[in-house]
């Protein structure tokens, strides 16, 4: 089976949970799975940026994104964070081959329009899958930070759940899981769904239930259930250890997002 895991939040910050992540990660591999993992960095990016002087300013979970906020993107996403989790791989003897989504034109970008502007934010226009096969062949782990280059030759900061998602439908994966700082979606009750149905989600955002970073999350979600990939799942970090038990096993952990 092929699959993506994008992680995020605390499993970048926390050295304990990215080991967890990087073990369960090789023994997927182990088990005879492809795994491609697509990485964010937005806590990284931020303290970046505040030792820069810049305030970090975000509409509907997107990060405004002018020209130097892109290039500081550029140097912690596809630079120290991007390296930190191969050499986390490679701690667990797990190759890995670390990418912007740039690099070989895996995935290209257009500009976001949206009112208000948001600079240097686009979305994926085009994916070329074939340097991930490669590194599938070589029995390695493609890592993959949200950038990605425009037609333009500019690069653009693309939403990380956007990319994991546009990852799992280049690749045709059959489950596509995101590995986050919280425990799952949130119902008005404030307890944790473990069932989310596409039906549903409309009536969570029009009522607020669902706000902020959910939101891109949940659309990454709907892209990839829509585009014929098989399961999702979002996954608080710490249950990482139970990705390799998701094909065969009932796991209790996060919210499974289902299209009916």
């Amino acid at each position: 089976m092929k699959f993506v895991v994008k992680l995020g939040g605390a499993a970048l910050e926390d050295p304990k949970l990215l080991h967890l992540a990087g073990k369960a990660l090789k023994d997927l591999v182990e088990d005879g799975h492809q795994v491609a993992v697509v990485h964010g960095g937005g806590v990284q990016l931020t303290r970046t940026l505040a030792q820069m002087g810049k305030v970090s300013e975000f509409v509907s979970g997107l990060r405004v994104t002018d020209a130097e906020t892109r290039d500081a993107a550029l140097m912690v996403l596809a630079g120290r964070v991007n390296k930190s989790l191969v050499a986390a791989l490679g701690q667990h003897g797990q190759s890995a081959v670390g990418l912007s989504g740039g690099d070989g034109h895996v995935f290209r970008a257009r500009k976001k329009i949206t009112t208000p502007d948001l600079g240097f934010v686009g979305e994926i226009a085009s994916t070329d899958p074939r340097w991930l096969d490669a590194i599938w062949k070589m029995g390695a782990i493609p890592v993959i930070s949200s950038i990605a280059l425009g037609f333009d030759g500019e690069y653009y900061n693309i939403n990380a759940d956007e990319m994991a998602s546009a990852c799992a439908i280049a690749t045709k994966a059959d489950a596509l899981v995101f590995l986050t700082d919280v425990p799952g979606v949130k119902g008005a009750d404030g307890q944790v769904m473990r069932w989310l149905t596409l039906k549903e989600v409309p009536t969570l955002e029009k009522s607020a239930v669902i706000s902020g970073g959910m939101l891109p999350k949940l659309a990454a979600c709907k892209a990839a259930l829509t585009h014929g990939v098989k399961r999702v799942r979002i996954l608080p970090a710490e249950a990482a250890a139970s990705l390799p038990d998701l094909i065969s096993s009932r796991i209790n952990e996060g919210t499974e997002v289902m299209v009916a």
